[in-house]
């Protein structure tokens, strides 16, 4: 029977999810942004994966020992919905900043062979 604690639970599980997933998709979006014009790329991609599994795990600790198995599949759940709409958004990205003749030419804009 679902009591109004374990929904409660469960709800307060699920945003913390989404937050878990905002902040290590959000973090790798601006990693690899902020990483390929650095002078020291691999320092922002080290450290930005050592954070941002750091709190993903501690996020994660929390959200099983306080929401049990209700709650933890619930956070799993907005992480995931967090990385679906993440992968749509790079997508959307990566379009509009493609020429526009860019998608009809099967090199993508390479020179043609002579």
């Amino acid at each position: 029977m679902i009591t109004t604690g374990l929904l409660i639970r469960t709800m307060f599980s699920l945003l913390a999810g989404i937050a878990l997933g905002i902040f290590f998709f959000g973090g790798l979006w601006t990693t690899v942004r902020h990483g390929m014009t650095s002078d020291r790329p691999a320092l922002w991609f080290l450290g930005s994966f050592v954070l941002r599994l750091a709190v993903l795990l501690a996020g994660l600790y929390l959200v099983m020992r306080y929401g049990r198995a209700a709650g933890s599949l619930a956070a799993l759940g907005g992480i995931i919905a967090v990385r679906v709409l993440t992968i749509r958004m790079a997508r959307r990205t990566s379009r509009s900043s493609r020429p526009e003749n860019a998608a009809e030419s099967p090199t993508h804009g390479a020179e043609p062979r002579s």
